[in-house]
């Protein structure tokens, strides 16, 4: 079978095809953007359509629901504020986990305290009828005294109290400097772990803070616990007391009993073959789990001091080495994620330390500092040596006696065969390995839970004693300015009934004064009224007889007992106001003299 022979294409046509394919596909778009979609009965999309390969989007709509036509829940006042107090009094118990949060309006439940007391609460200051009723008065500075003897009993007081040492304003000279603490002690409070604590603070949803069973107190972190409790109160909070095996059990019972008042707290050995507590941790995040069961999983962080055994707990709950382990603070240094479970996950997080008024030894003993980098140390043995039965040390190291700590360092020395050239004891290396010694557990110690409880009361009733001090103090100020108001109002009475017999007095003065006027007013009509009349008599009846003239003398004589009249009732009237300038002045002297003893008193 012979094939067809094809042209060849020359470069020409080849163009002209390219040319044509492009006219045709511009034509075919421009169709395209003229014809309009055509649809079915039903409203649906057959030909014609931009994009007509794609399904058709119908637009979201909102299913409607007669719910939306019932009626809202209201509640009332007495109930909403009695929903408050038990939600609160709930609150508090460290015991009680809220379920379903978010149905729970707990907006209206939280009132902060400090904006409560922030608020200005005015009738305690003024009521509403010296204000703005008819017996509204003038508002007055309020002053811590009112009267000019209070003042001097305050100044006196300040005067008596008054100390040179507590005074700042005072320059002083010192003749020393203070020690600057070294860094090293400042370790575990930096930004870095700072940053990491809080990480796994939002990450998790139960927080466990590790404590030392010896010294639960002094490895506690108060600062976090407030946190939580103000930023996350959502989160379960747990104390977990490591290290039991170091302690008594009467101990450990006592801080738990002590404890558990703030928070559920456990007692805990951590370690991978013979551990304690185990189970009991583990049912409670089960328990945790379950109670958050719309969650997928829940993340539990472990919290506090350095060296306290927080990787240590990890690797018991996960039954193998998991973390990184070492008797040395500062071994963790980054936040770990670990699981325990499929719903369970736990997070490991390095030692933080709170920046307290902690000496350089306690921080040594609390282990937040390895003893290598510590420095000079021979000084922490003798705090050692205080808190530490003679009966232990004894035991530990096989020294009997010794004549206070330096001693105790050279025949330990002399003992263990640390020493110099010449016989001279490395008191140093000494001093660390007796701290190395104390951190590890080798010398047996333990705070007392019944002397904690015991200066726990007495704090207690001191505060007791001072609240109610301050409580009297202020019931006496308070009488004190009620009996100084009384004082003031009888005095403003007495001075406005003193007003008031003065202005009835005026009105008097002022009638017969008014009276006299009227009276020299008539004399005066009367006189001119007479002129004008002996005027026209004089005119009409000149050269009258006798009869006229007696009329004439008889008004002249009248007149002039008016005027007699007159001059009487000036007299009466110029002595009455004499007698009340009089009586002004006397007060006036005796307000002076008020004036000048006071004064006198002061001065």
């Amino acid at each position: 079978m012979s094939r067809p022979n094809k042209k060849k294409q020359t470069q020409k046509d080849k163009v002209k095809d390219k040319l044509d394919r492009e006219r045709k596909q511009k034509e075919k778009r421009l169709k395209m953007y003229k014809t309009r979609p055509q649809r079915n009965r039903m409203g649906k999309i057959i030909t014609g359509s931009y994009m007509s390969k794609t399904p058709t989007i119908q637009e979201p709509r909102i299913a409607p629901n007669y719910h939306w036509f019932e009626n809202t829940r209201t509640i009332n006042q007495k109930e909403l504020s009695h929903f408050r107090e038990v939600v609160k009094e709930k609150m508090k118990d460290p015991y009680t986990v809220f379920l379903k949060r978010q149905k729970i309006p707990l907006s209206l439940v939280k009132e902060d305290d400090e904006k409560k007391e922030k608020r200005m609460n005015l009738l305690s200051i003024e009521s509403y009828d010296e204000t703005f009723t008819q017996k509204k008065r003038r508002k007055k500075p309020k002053l811590n005294s009112f009267s000019i003897n209070n003042l001097m009993d305050r100044v006196e007081k300040n005067n008596n109290e008054y100390t040179q040492t507590n005074d700042r304003n005072i320059i002083r000279e010192q003749d020393y400097r203070e020690l600057v603490r070294k860094r090293v002690f400042d370790k575990g409070s930096s930004n870095r772990i700072w940053t990491e604590l809080y990480k796994v603070i939002d990450s998790s949803d139960v927080l466990i803070e590790v404590l030392d069973a010896r010294n639960p107190m002094g490895t506690r972190t108060p600062h976090i616990e407030k946190y939580v409790k103000k930023r996350a109160a959502h989160k379960h909070f747990i104390l977990l007391l490591n290290k039991c095996d170091l302690v008594p059990v009467w101990s450990t019972r006592k801080w738990v009993q002590i404890l558990s008042k703030e928070y559920p707290t456990l007692a805990f050995h951590a370690s991978i073959t013979n551990s304690f507590g185990k189970g009991a941790l583990i049912k409670l995040l089960q328990q945790f789990s379950v109670l958050h069961s719309d969650r997928k999983q829940i993340s539990v962080g472990f919290i506090g001091y350095p060296n306290v055994g927080k990787s240590s707990v990890i690797n018991t709950l996960s039954n193998k080495k998991v973390c990184k382990v070492a008797p040395i603070p500062g071994e963790t240094k980054v936040w770990q994620y670990i699981t325990l479970m499929k719903r369970i996950y736990l997070i490991d997080c390095p030692g933080m330390v709170y920046r307290t008024d902690d000496s350089e030894d306690d921080i040594l003993l609390k282990g937040v500092v390895r003893v290598e980098r510590a420095g000079y140390v021979v000084d922490t043995v003798k705090e050692i040596l205080k808190k530490v039965k003679k009966e232990y040390i004894v035991k530990t190291y096989g020294i009997e006696e010794w004549d206070g700590y330096v001693d105790f360092i050279e025949k330990l020395a002399a003992k263990t065969g640390k020493l110099k050239k010449g016989g001279v004891p490395e008191m140093n290396l000494v001093a660390r390995q007796v701290i190395d010694d104390w951190q590890r557990g080798k010398i047996p110690f333990f705070e007392n839970p019944y002397e904690y409880e015991e200066s726990t009361k007495e704090k207690s009733k001191n505060k007791n004693e001072k609240n109610n001090e301050k409580k009297n103090v202020k019931k006496n100020e308070k009488k004190n300015e009620k009996e100084e108001k009384e004082t003031e109002k009888e005095t403003e009475k007495e001075t406005e009934n003193e007003t008031e017999n003065e202005t009835e007095n005026e009105p008097e003065n002022k009638n017969e004064e008014l009276e006299i006027d009227q009276n020299f007013d008539e004399l005066n009509v009367k006189e001119i009224l007479i002129g004008e009349q002996k005027a026209t008599n004089v005119k009409k009846n000149k050269g009258k007889g006798k009869k006229k003239k007696v009329e004439v003398e008889e008004k002249t004589t009248k007149l002039d007992k008016n005027e007699n009249k007159k001059n009487q009732i000036k007299r009466e009237i110029e002595e009455k106001l004499k007698k009340s300038k009089e009586k002004k002045e006397k007060v006036d002297k005796e307000d002076e003299k008020k004036e000048k003893i006071e004064w006198d008193d002061l001065f």
